[in-house]
Formats: structure tokens, C-alpha cells, sequence
């Protein structure tokens, strides 16, 4: 059984639980330590229970937490060499590195990392797997490569970022410069973007869909829903939000 939660997510702070077997891992960390363990009980967990933390990039929203986590509580963290390049000095006790192209295993749970286009230093991206069903976490990437169908083609899950609906960027309160990052090749994705994404890869599998990274200024919800819903031909409640507050509960893959 593979499961998955989210402990919030947004730019104000993300983090993703994954769990196979007994295994249980954290992707990412961008809230302080005495906020991870309110959203972990939230969720019936606690630092303890926690196997290892994936690091997608150096972005503060994703790796602000992970650091004092890890040492707190003495857990092992994976991040790709280009990410730990702006961390070098940081004193983390159990630091490993990972390849972006290569598969690794923690535990019960096997990995497939993928590299995404996104403004900063090697960044990555996850396929999970308990060996009979997969789960695909994009988020943080300004465009769809080849290789990004390849690895979500078929998942049995799927978080996916729907950052910014277009015409809310381009009307919102952001200076031009940021409205171009975050609608670049490297920004983030928009609802438009990762429908055509679900239009062009296997979807027949798909027990879950939750959207991530859902912009507060640029997006809405049912803007996000509407545009999956379309893409997947489902009702738009079946697609399920993980909140930059409240996260998203335990969602089981069978």
C-alpha cells in the first residue's frame, strides 16, 4: 500500500509525506520546526516516524526547514549535488547525495528522481513506488520536457503543480519581472500547462489527482479544477487541493 499527504503547500512553505510499508518520507521542508510537528500530528505522525527528506531545490519555500529538522531530530537527507552546493556549509548530521537520473531505494519505498526546468541549481522532481502502484509529485517546473511524460505516463497518482491560471498573472499585483519568472521556461506551471500534460500521458490508472503550488494572488481553485477536470473528463470535486494551510489528508493508492 502507498499512501500520501501534504503537510501544506504554497509559497509560503511545502512539504509532502510519502509512506510504503515502513517506510515514510518527507519531501521537502520549508516550515520551522515547531510548525512541521503541529502539521505531522495533524496528519498522526511525528519527526520520528520520518525515514529520510527528499529535497527537490534550494528555493526557500521547500529546503528553509530542513536543516533544523534533520539535526533536531537526526534524519537522513537526500538532495542532488548542484542543491547542497548552497548548503555546503550547513551542519546538517546525515547529508547524502542522490543523481537525478538514477533510481534509489529508502527503505520500503523505491524513487525514480527526474530533472525539471526550473530557476535553480539541479532540480528534481519524483516518482514513488511499493513495486505495484506509482506515485508522480511535479511541481516547480516552467515547462513539460519529454522525459516528464515519460516518467508520469501511466502513474497511479498524481500531485501536480497548478501554480498560476494566465490571465490572473498577467492582471495581478506582481512587478513584470516576477510575472515573467513565474510564467517562464523556468518559473512554475500554469492550470494550462498541466492540463495539456494530463492530455498528452496515459491517465487510465489514476486514482488520485491533487493539485499543488496554487498561487494566492494568481489562481484560484476552481479555476485549477476546472482546467484538470476538463483534461481528465471528470467532475472537478473529484480533483482534490493541497492548501498552503490546511495540506491535504492521506490519500491511499490501492
Amino acid at each position: 500500500m502507498l499512501r500520501f499527504s501534504s503537510l501544506g503547500s504554497g509559497s509560503r512553505g511545502n512539504a509532502t509525506l510519502v509512506e510504503a510499508g515502513r517506510t515514510c518520507v518527507m519531501v521537502d521542508c520549508g516550515f520551522s520546526v515547531i510548525e512541521t510537528r503541529r502539521r505531522l500530528a495533524r496528519l498522526g505522525k511525528e519527526p520520528a516516524d520520518i525515514a529520510g527528506i527528499l529535497v527537490t531545490h534550494e528555493h526557500s519555500d521547500h529546503i528553509s526547514g530542513v536543516a533544523a529538522l534533520a539535526r533536531r531530530f537526526d534524519i537522513p537527507v537526500w538532495m542532488t549535488a548542484g542543491t547542497s552546493v548552497v548548503h555546503a556549509d550547513t551542519d546538517i548530521p546525515c547529508l547524502d547525495w542522490f543523481n537525478g537520473h538514477e533510481e534509489l531505494s529508502i527503505g520500503d519505498l523505491h524513487i525514480i528522481p527526474f530533472p525539471v526546468p526550473h530557476d535553480a541549481r539541479e532540480p528534481c522532481q519524483f516518482v514513488f513506488s511499493d513495486g505495484a502502484v506509482r506515485l508522480g509529485v511535479l511541481t516547480d517546473t516552467g515547462s513539460i520536457t519529454g522525459h516528464i511524460r515519460q516518467v508520469l505516463d501511466g502513474c497511479d497518482a498524481l500531485l501536480l503543480e497548478c501554480n498560476h491560471d494566465t490571465d490572473m498573472l498577467a492582471d495581478g499585483p506582481y512587478p513584470a519581472m516576477l510575472k515573467r519568472r513565474v510564467g517562464g521556461h523556468l518559473g512554475h506551471l500554469s492550470n494550462a500547462q498541466a492540463a495539456e500534460l494530463l492530455s498528452s500521458i496515459d491517465t487510465s490508472a489514476l486514482q488520485h489527482v491533487a493539485i499543488a503550488h496554487l498561487s494566492d494572488k494568481n489562481n484560484h481553485p476552481d479555476l485549477a479544477r476546472a482546467a484538470l477536470a476538463q483534461a481528465l473528463n471528470c467532475a472537478p470535486d473529484w480533483l482534490a487541493v493541497a492548501d498552503q494551510a490546511a495540506g491535504l489528508e492521506w490519500r491511499q493508492i490501492d
